[in-house]
């Protein structure tokens, strides 16, 4: 891995100046909530932040038509503490998530820019928001991946290794060259299925004074 080129895609994928089709969305809603806010706030600040990112996104979404009305919930399949996953026919999901592992919506969105940089197969579509029961998600659609056996966290731990990434505790690790921290890597969030790893659940973190450096 070269970590010079690495981190220079990177830093243009977060800020908006390159990326792929089903990241523009994310990108263009990623630049609404930076706009007139610091560069990096400390994670306290973004914290207290993130009830008027949550209006400023309302709004947002209201005004460009990006509001989903109607969630099929009998294709519900599986819901978790931050998200709620649903099936559309057999090629993938879609996932309603609420943010809550983030400490801005901000750092949400740059978690998918960064997820679809490193797993490809996997990539995150934004395809809108869904307000319910005074909830705001974001709506995302995933290929959906069937699992054919049991995940060796042995070999996540290889994989991330041979790019990288150290594990640091349990199933979270960190490239302190990339300045990113991923975490959550359990057999449910990496599923395995003919015998290639699927990272499906990522929860990536900036660590802004090594990422920007």
């Amino acid at each position: 891995m070269n970590i010079k080129q690495v981190k220079y895609e990177l830093q243009n994928l977060i800020s908006g100046k390159s990326g792929a089709s089903y990241d523009a969305l994310i990108q263009t809603v990623a630049s609404y909530l930076r706009s007139g806010k610091r560069a990096s706030p400390m994670a306290e600040e973004k914290h207290q932040n993130k009830a008027q990112e949550t209006k400023e996104l309302i709004d947002f979404a209201k005004s460009n038509n990006l509001i989903i009305e109607n969630i099929p919930e009998e294709r519900f399949i599986a819901s978790g503490a931050e998200q709620k996953v649903y099936i559309t026919g057999g090629k993938y999901v879609i996932k309603l998530n609420d943010a809550i592992y983030y400490a801005s919506w901000e750092d949400y969105f740059y978690n998918l820019l960064l997820h679809n940089y490193f797993f490809a197969d996997t990539t995150y579509q934004l395809l809108g928001f869904h307000l319910s029961d005074n909830t705001f998600y974001a709506v995302v659609q995933q290929p959906y991946i069937k699992a054919d056996s049991i995940t060796s966290l042995k070999e996540v731990k290889d994989f991330m290794a041979a790019n990288g990434f150290e594990n640091k505790r349990r199933n979270d690790y960190e490239n302190l060259n990339l300045g990113l921290i991923i975490e959550d890597l359990h057999d449910e969030n990496v599923l395995t299925a003919e015998g290639m790893l699927h990272f499906i659940d990522t929860v990536f973190f900036i660590k802004p004074d090594r990422f920007w450096d």
